[in-house]
């Protein structure tokens, strides 16, 4: 998912691939991401827009780089620094600058910045909100900060910029703030829509037809969340019903992850030549790995699944939100009636009120723990740690073994290489692909996937998809 970005020396400007402008040759200089144009000191044209190409980075990242990237997507550096950041990645500030100056063209704390001068331009363009707003939305502490950074990356101010805007940008925000959130190549939208839906939490969310809602949580209230794809099959649309906007960029982000917008898709990695799933990936193009809105939220439904169908799983964590959740007013016509139990809350609650959500004891005492360690920051739910130290601080918990560990890393911490070898599921798609009757032994669907590596969460998504 890399865009080819022309620089052009004598105007100042970058532009995308495809342009209309013709400058001379000699005054070009190529860019792998827009980023880098811009930390290098170009402002994004006018004309091609390609400020509103989605994020991207070199295929070849290297992979401590696209954690933290991932990680500043999530809003890592809004209020921490960069050493904090390679802190949680375990190496020192300096060496993460010198990865990033390789592999990216500009410092952490830039992408941080830009990430919020894109998303401010994408408030001025979409909505009339006022310039306080727009600051405060972006992750600005001041309407005077955003001016600057706005300056710094795109040479106008904010005022300008919402006076350049096309008709057509603008979107009708009645019935909430509506925003396009762009993405590259293909997106199996519907096919994720399916992976989702038995799988959604009752009262918590709800997949409608060709819309996914929520509820979230803005500063200790309740809002909601829709989206769907956009006609243009290039963007999600989201439409954000929020008792206060200053989160908004979280949630986007969170949008993101949810829907796998980062992560490549299979046609884009070495699978695609894989002589088992290539039928597969040609078949449903655009699939990409779902990801969580929120992590524990995710691990929690994984952790009823032990041992008990789909739907099982989905009756308990109804009983569960019921149970624990907290009740919302006002959004029972989309469907939505809790939001999801803190952790703290599962932690505050006894071994007897869990088992009369329907849990075993053993399982009780296992989602309780669960939930303290997470409390408690003995275990990281994020892209932070590699997969190797994901696993061993999973498997380290009572209760989990290696089924729940592999699907906790592949949806709740994003880790792309994730796959539970020991899922019925999966063995029984991978055995029918091979032409056999059976189920494959988990140890042989193991030593399969060897060849999916570092991809192997993918091959899983088309397994489970495959009809």
């Amino acid at each position: 998912m890399t865009t080819s970005i022309s620089a052009v020396r004598t105007t100042g400007i970058y532009c995308r691939a495809g342009c209309s402008a013709r400058p001379l040759s000699r005054n070009v200089t190529r860019y792998a991401t827009s980023i880098a144009a811009e930390a290098a000191g170009f402002r994004p044209c006018l004309r091609c827009r390609p400020d509103r190409l989605p994020p991207s980075v070199p295929g070849d990242t290297e992979a401590l780089v696209g954690r933290a990237l991932l990680l500043i997507a999530d809003g890592a550096l809004d209020e921490t620094s960069e050493d904090a950041l390679a802190g949680r990645l375990g190496v020192t500030a300096r060496h993460l600058r010198r990865l990033f100056h390789e592999r990216v063209g500009a410092t952490p704390s830039f992408v941080a910045r830009s990430r919020r001068a894109h998303f401010a331009r994408r408030l001025l363009d979409e909505t009339d909100l006022r310039m306080v707003d727009v600051a405060l939305t972006a992750g600005f502490s001041t309407v005077r900060q955003m001016n600057r950074e706005m300056q710094i990356v795109f040479r106008f101010t904010p005022t300008e910029l919402r006076a350049k805007r096309l008709r057509a940008d603008r979107l009708v925000a009645d019935g909430g703030i509506r925003l396009r959130v762009p993405y590259a190549g293909a997106l199996a939208f519907d096919d994720l829509l399916d992976y989702l839906r038995p799988r959604a939490l009752p009262g918590v969310e709800v997949v409608d037809g060709p819309t996914y809602r929520r509820t979230i949580t803005v500063c200790g209230e309740a809002g909601a969340i829709e989206v769907s794809q956009a006609v243009d099959g290039q963007h999600l649309l989201v439409v954000a019903h929020l008792p206060t906007i200053g989160a908004l960029i979280d949630d986007v982000a969170r949008c993101r992850r949810l829907f796998g917008l980062d992560r490549p898709a299979a046609e884009e990695t070495t699978l695609a030549g894989d002589p088992l799933l290539a039928g597969l990936i040609r078949a449903r193009p655009g699939v990409r790995v779902p990801g969580a809105w929120d992590p524990f939220e995710t691990s929690v439904r994984v952790l009823l699944g032990q041992q008990v169908s789909v739907a099982g799983a989905t009756t308990l964590a109804g009983r569960l939100v019921e149970a624990f959740g907290t009740p919302v007013a006002g959004l029972g016509e989309m469907g939505l009636t809790h939001t999801f139990p803190a952790a703290t809350q599962i932690v505050a609650a006894s071994i007897e009120r869990l088992r009369g959500i329907g849990l075993p004891e053993a399982r009780a005492r296992a989602l309780r723990e669960f939930a303290l360690a997470y409390a408690e920051e003995r275990v990281h739910l994020d892209a932070a740690a590699p997969y190797e130290v994901t696993m061993e601080s999973l498997l380290a918990l009572p209760g989990i073994g290696p089924w729940t560990a592999q699907m906790i890393a592949l949806r709740a911490c994003g880790q792309p290489d994730a796959f539970a070898s020991g899922d019925l599921g999966l063995r029984r798609k991978a055995a029918r692909l091979r032409g056999e009757a059976e189920p494959m032994a988990a140890e042989a669907l193991e030593a399969l996937a060897e060849q999916w590596r570092p991809h192997r969460a993918l091959a899983a998504m088309h397994l489970w998809l495959a009809s």
